[in-house]
């Protein structure tokens, strides 16, 4: 796999979607949870999606139970949280595991492109974004305590290139 284009999910309506069809937007990529401490990010990454949508920014959520089993619903349980408490209007995608032998292939080669400190491939936690640039290829990745709002230069840069 060479890009962000050659991987497919599922969307939390059960549809499944080429991310090819994504080809010329940047994106960020976020695996989320419904009852976490960094949950009211889903806010900023709704700010972020609002402001930067119509300039080509698409922001991916996908649902992870793996921490803490900190997002235990059912994708429409989860669907509806994110809509009814924080407004998501960006696309959320069907519940993964984002590590070990069941992740998805997406995430197995997001960590790859973009390891983590000291060159950890795993996820540490809920809310690790991935900013993948119009080209699709991984510019870089963000920890769980970087706020959505603290990464708007990085997105202009993304979507200015």
């Amino acid at each position: 796999m060479s890009s962000i284009y050659d991987f497919e999910a599922r969307q939390i309506n059960g549809k499944d979607v080429a991310l090819s069809q994504f080809k010329g937007k940047a994106l960020l990529i976020v695996n989320t949870a419904s009852e976490c401490g960094f949950t009211p990010q889903f806010g900023g990454l709704e700010d972020l999606h609002k402001t930067y949508g119509d300039k080509g920014l698409v922001v991916l959520g996908f649902p992870c139970n793996q921490f803490g089993s900190q997002d235990p619903g059912s994708e429409d349980e989860i669907s509806e949280f994110c809509q009814v408490n924080y407004g998501v209007s960006f696309p959320m995608m069907g519940k993964i595991d984002v590590n070990g032998p069941q992740a998805h292939p997406l995430y197995k080669w997001l960590t790859t492109e973009a390891p983590g400190l000291l060159g950890s491939k795993a996820i540490k936690w809920n809310f690790t974004k991935f900013l993948v640039g119009k080209d699709g290829q991984v510019i870089r990745r963000y920890a769980p305590t970087d706020k959505p709002a603290d990464l708007a230069k990085d997105v202009e840069a993304a979507l200015a290139a």
